[in-house]
């Protein structure tokens, strides 16, 4: 049994040594790895201690080195494991998964692409976020508590004044309350699903003003006119009060009018469109008695007699009888020259209107020729 026992503790020896060096050669390979660090500055650290927990997305990737205060900062150092990667502009937030319990610092956003962030960087405050504490949230309510007391806004009782009134204006309304909150949370959605819309007409709002700036000497002049007709307007408002009056009237006698003479007026307009089809077939026609029509009718005025009663027209036959009289040879002769350009006609023409009477010789040769011829030619005295 001695012996037994002997050859277990020479077995156990070995084994010891043998864990050792694989514990040192574990340390040393470990420490090969040469872990990423990274220091934050937090304006606070409540409940983060050495050893506590880095993660991203929750998944742990190191741990707190160190916690330094520094004036009105606190300095946490802390390492991360080499393979992970994290983005260039990353924040450091102090998570609190519950009131009470540790805390630990979360690196956000994950890492997807592009520039990374480099080993030993700095985050300064602004890229870090702490938790609201409870104390705080018990020292808001404490300030709301003592600026809605008696010593402040309900020092005259005015607090008391606005429950009692908004009681009273709430009092049975329930349900209209309701439906309002639920339209409301119809509106916000509304809002929500055309979000795109909505932003797209603030866009053009917004270059709509732009172009009102570019020519706000325009507008202003617009303003300045619009404001003199106002005044005008205004100025004249009870006769442009009157006028509207009447015309309020007339509209309705002519509405009145249209009522009772719907079938007539009916009528009316289907001969008027006959009558337009009519125009418009003898366009040329009407186009040419528009043309002479005036002249026409300037004649007829110069032929009417308002002594007589009548219409006169001169035939020009007193010079034609005066030219038979005086010279009928030379008449004849031009009557005769259109058709005998060698005169011949002309000569003897002559030599029988010379030796005809009452024109030739005779008893009725240079006696006064009767011009009227016996009245029925009008003479000039």
């Amino acid at each position: 049994m001695s012996g037994r026992l002997g050859t277990a503790k020479r077995l156990v020896v070995p084994l010891v040594i043998l864990a050792l060096v694989a514990a040192a050669g574990w340390t040393m390979f470990r420490g090969g790895d040469q872990q990423k660090t990274l220091t934050a500055h937090f304006p606070r650290t409540i409940s983060i201690y050495e050893g506590s927990e880095v993660k991203v997305l929750g998944v742990g990737i190191g741990s707190v080195d160190k916690v330094t205060p520094s004036g009105t900062e606190v300095v946490v150092e802390m390492h991360y494991d080499p393979e992970v990667d994290l983005p260039a502009d990353a924040k450091a937030v102090i998570v609190a998964p519950s009131i009470v319990g540790d805390r630990y610092v979360q690196i956000t956003p994950v890492y997807e692409s592009g520039p990374t962030l480099a080993d030993g960087a700095t985050l300064r405050t602004e890229d870090t976020s702490v938790p609201l504490e409870l104390d705080q949230i018990y020292s808001s309510l404490d300030d709301l508590n003592v600026a809605l007391g008696p010593n402040g806004a309900n020092k005259n009782g005015a607090l008391s004044d606005l429950l009692d009134v908004t009681a009273d204006n709430f009092g049975g309304q329930g349900a209209q309350l309701h439906q309002t909150i639920e339209d409301f949370s119809a509106l916000s959605q509304t809002l929500d699903d055309n979000k795109d819309e909505l932003f797209g007409s603030a866009r053009e709002l917004e270059g709509f003003i732009n172009t009102l700036a570019t020519n706000d000497q325009t507008v202003r002049q617009f303003n300045q006119a619009l404001s003199g007709v106002s005044d005008l307007l205004s100025g004249e408002k009870e006769e442009l009060a009157a006028a509207l009056h009447n015309l309020s009237v007339g509209l309705g006698d002519v509405a009145t009018f249209v009522r009772e003479n719907r079938d007539i007026l009916g009528k009316n307009i289907q001969h008027i469109n006959r009558v337009a089809k009519v125009l418009v077939k003898q366009r040329e026609a009407l186009d040419e008695t528009l043309t002479d029509a005036p002249l026409a009718l300037n004649n007829l005025a110069l032929a009417y007699n308002p002594q007589a009663g009548t219409l006169d027209t001169n035939a020009n036959l007193g010079e034609l009888v005066n030219q038979i009289g005086s010279d009928p040879a030379t008449l004849v002769c031009g009557f005769l020259g259109q058709a005998d350009k060698s005169g011949q006609l002309c000569n003897l023409a002559s030599q029988v209107l010379k030796r005809s009477a009452p024109f030739g010789t005779g008893s009725s040769y240079g006696q006064p020729f009767d011009q009227s011829l016996g009245g029925l030619v009008e003479v000039a005295p």
